[in-house]
C-alpha cells in the first residue's frame, strides 16, 4: 500500500507540474493579449478568472475522462482491493477533487503573472 502511496503521490505531482507547464505556456503566448485587455481597461481580476477557467476546464474535462475510464477497468482491479468496493463513490469524488483543487493552485502561478503584465511593454513587444 505504501508504493501504491508513493505512486499516486507521483503521478499527482507529474499531473501538476503538466498543468502548470500547460498553462505556463498558454499564459506566455498571449502575454500581448492581456497587454491589451489591460490597456484598454480590462480589470485583472477578468484576466485571473479568464486564465484560471481555461485550466480549470482542462483539468474538469480530465477529471471526468478519468472517472469514465476508472469505472471501465474497476471490474479488473476489484481482485486486489481490499475492505472497498470497486466503485466505491467517495474515493472516485475524492479523487476528482484533489486533482481538481491541485489544478486551480497550478494555474493559478501562471494567472498571477498574467495580471502583472505591464501594458506599454506588451504593445511595443510587436
Amino acid at each position: 500500500m505504501e508504493m501504491v502511496a508513493l505512486f499516486a503521490l507521483t503521478a499527482l505531482l507529474l499531473a501538476s507540474l503538466g498543468i502548470y507547464g500547460v498553462i505556463s505556456y498558454i499564459v506566455s503566448e498571449r502575454t500581448h493579449e492581456f497587454g491589451i485587455r489591460l490597456a484598454l481597461g480590462a480589470q485583472r481580476r477578468s484576466i485571473v478568472r479568464m486564465v484560471l477557467q481555461q485550466g480549470l476546464e482542462l483539468a474538469l474535462f480530465g477529471a471526468a475522462l478519468g472517472v469514465v475510464c476508472a469505472l471501465m477497468v474497476s471490474h479488473v482491479m476489484a481482485g486486489a482491493l481490499y475492505g472497498v468496493r470497486p466503485t466505491d463513490p467517495a474515493t472516485f469524488v475524492g479523487v476528482a477533487f484533489v486533482l481538481i483543487a491541485v489544478a486551480f493552485f497550478a494555474c493559478f502561478v501562471p494567472a498571477s503573472r498574467a495580471i502583472r503584465v505591464d501594458p506599454a511593454v506588451a504593445l511595443r513587444h510587436e
